[in-house]
């Protein structure tokens, strides 16, 4: 095995051999994760979940806005508020991000889901056009269109033609580019990922077991999987060479070469295993949890995002949240980096015709719940 100190030193001199001017702190950079999953109880019920990763800072993800029906819209572009505009037919809850009312992951009052996944190098909006301001909107605007005006896969499919996405710089964002893919989901069982690449090319792509990750695109991931076909939950069986046989130490030989590192490729590939073995449970609350219990294995210490020198000061954990979404159900679920205990916001309870924009700030406990197990005296 190699020791620590000499992988610290073989990073050392990679570093100052590529970078010899290159100063001793580094600021944080976003890590460029995020997993997602999905799942299907045996009820029906479909399930989809994720981990959020971002290194450069707390970014208030436990902060959840509610959207009612019938909000009026106005999308942002490089020259300002002058994009398209548009009212909402549908209401929704989404996380936010450092304060504004759009954020990683959303479900609307019909279960349509729309997750935001980084997509570094690869995304690239339209150019902004001012002859096409009235329907161009930024990465923010494009989530809240979708989930304030579709209940459905196949009707997002449908319109994605009828706007233009642009970049829009967002100081709010510590100067971080805001390069995003999509995936999108409905109760129906039907899931996408929609990339916007090439100056505004959208392309499309049925969601393979409604896993996604980062980079690189989504086709390269599709075809990265083949190198992993052996792969298999059934043991390897013992192997005579000459006059010695061996067989494996113990259960799990056949996920031998399961990639285990943080790179979305790495994770792409294992959340597709895992997802492809996970047992199908009996009813939805049962698949939350399950997928929670898969989502523990993409969960990202701050350590192992970044060296010392470049690591945030306000976070504990560079995933920050984790969510799972009954679509169903249309139930939200999440534990934060800051409190693992799971709160629900349950949107069949919530009246979208009546109920006032606001925060829900009950989830942004920032104590983890301990409770005490207590012993019987004589």
């Amino acid at each position: 095995m190699i020791a620590r100190a000499t992988l610290l030193l073989i990073a050392g001199a990679f570093s100052s051999a590529a970078r010899p001017s290159e100063p001793a702190a580094t600021p944080p950079q976003p890590p460029r994760t995020c997993t997602g999953i999905s799942l299907v109880a045996t009820d029906g019920s479909r399930i989809v979940g994720r981990t959020v990763e971002w290194a450069l800072g707390d970014a208030g993800h436990d902060r959840l806005l509610v959207v009612p029906r019938g909000e009026s819209f106005r999308g942002l572009t490089p020259a300002g508020e002058n994009g398209m505009t548009w009212r909402g037919r549908h209401g929704f809850v989404t996380l936010t991000a450092y304060g504004t009312d759009y954020g990683p992951d959303a479900v609307n009052e019909h279960g349509l889901y729309v997750g935001m996944y980084y997509f570094p190098g690869y995304a690239q909006a339209a150019p902004y056009d001012p002859g096409s301001a009235e329907r161009t909107l930024s990465v923010g605007d494009f989530q809240r269109w979708l989930l304030s005006t579709w209940s459905t896969v196949a009707e997002v499919r449908a319109h994605l033609a009828d706007v233009r996405v642009v970049d829009v710089a967002d100081p709010r964002f510590g100067g971080a580019a805001l390069p995003f893919h999509w995936k999108i989901a409905d109760p129906t069982g039907a899931c996408i990922v929609v990339e916007i690449v090439e100056g505004g090319t959208v392309r499309v792509f049925d969601a393979f077991l409604g896993v996604v990750t980062n980079a690189p695109g989504y086709e390269w991931h599709l075809t990265n999987l083949r190198n992993y076909v052996g792969l298999s939950t059934k043991p390897d069986q013992p192997l005579t060479v000459a006059d010695r046989t061996g067989g494996p130490f113990g259960s799990g030989s056949g996920l031998l070469g399961l990639p285990g590192d943080f790179t979305p490729p790495s994770r792409f590939v294992r959340a597709a295993v895992l997802t492809a073995t996970a047992r199908q449970l009996p009813k939805a609350e049962d698949a939350v949890f399950e997928a929670f219990r898969i989502l523990d294995g993409f969960n990202i210490p701050v350590g192992a995002s970044a060296p010392p020198q470049a690591q945030a000061a306000d976070i504990c954990s560079a995933t920050q949240i984790t969510v799972v979404s009954d679509l169903t159900q249309r139930a939200i679920y999440f534990h934060t980096m800051h409190n693992r205990e799971v709160r629900k916001v349950d949107l069949a309870k919530i009246d979208f015709a009546t109920v006032p924009r606001q925060i829900l700030t009950d989830g942004a406990v920032r104590t983890q719940v301990v409770r005490e197990v207590q012993v019987a005296p004589r």
